[in-house]
């Protein structure tokens, strides 16, 4: 298989993995969870259907694509990675890392900036914590994201390949840091040290502001360790603690219109205390 005919086949492969870690993911936390936020629910379907009005959005507004944009890219010979003399598996890897940097500056800046919170919220709206609750995000927020990635990949040079590899990550990865299950805790510990756990993410959905704002990373763990981000653990049990924030949990709340027009709501910003956010 080359790397010509991933790069072609693109969507087909995205959606494939997209669609199979999503059936894994399920079905890990309907056998195993930990707190029951797996069990099927109209509000899981609430954040399934963000992901194809999101997808319609991005299609219909910003048709560049981040792998045909990181294509051009590279045949301009733009940014930081070529400039240097980067080539082959090391550009690769490099890009990757870089992408996940800008991935975790981007998610604290959507917490910090009040408007930029607006459309953040949304994910964080939500009253339970399963893998649906890692594709519950807002078209805008998906459409800005997408426009800081592509200015990204311009800046630092990255490849194709690279880029292909991060957009396959960043959606299976975020259906596996939002899972309602944990690892084994000895496991759990070890594997923090590099990547972000189910459990090192729930933390971040607390509803308490100084827990919310912890744990940002969407991969490596390192980077919340470096910007002194990380948290440990909540101060509930994970099994029992509350998910979500407090102005939002209303069922109607979490219906599909009602999420998309959410942004255009009050409150702003979180509440600057430690019991809301």
């Amino acid at each position: 298989m080359s790397i010509d005919w991933l790069l072609a086949h693109e969507g087909p492969l995205r959606l494939g993995i997209f669609l199979a870690v999503l059936g894994l993911m399920l079905l890990l936390q309907w056998g195993f969870p930990l707190r029951g936020d797996g069990r099927w629910s109209r509000r899981q379907l609430n954040n399934l259907g963000m992901v194809v009005v999101g997808t319609l959005v991005i299609r219909l507004v910003l048709p560049v694509l981040a792998v045909s944009w990181a294509l051009d890219v590279s045949e301009q010979g733009w940014g930081l990675l070529p400039a240097i003399g980067l080539d082959g598996l090391p550009h690769v890897l490099a890009a990757i890392v870089l992408l996940d940097l800008a991935i975790y500056w981007q998610h604290r800046l959507f917490h910090h900036l009040p408007w930029l919170w607006r459309l953040h919220r949304v994910h964080h709206s939500d009253t339970a914590f399963d893998t649906t609750t890692g594709a519950r995000f807002h078209p805008l927020e998906l459409l800005l994201s997408l426009l800081i990635k592509l200015a990204v990949i311009a800046m630092i040079g990255a490849p194709a390949l690279a880029v292909l590899v991060f957009e396959v990550l960043l959606s299976s990865g975020a259906l596996f840091t939002h899972a309602d299950f944990a690892l084994p805790r000895r496991f759990d510990r070890w594997l923090r040290w590099l990547l972000v756990t189910p459990s090192m993410h729930r933390v971040h959905h607390s509803p308490q502001r100084h827990e919310t704002d912890s744990n940002f990373g969407f991969h490596l763990s390192c980077w919340d360790r470096l910007f002194g981000s990380y948290r440990d653990s909540p101060q509930r049990p994970e099994a029992e603690m509350t998910i979500g924030l407090e102005h939002w949990r209303d069922a109607n709340a979490q219906r599909l219109i009602a999420l998309l027009g959410q942004p255009l709501q009050e409150p702003a910003a979180p509440a600057r205390n430690d019991d809301h956010a």
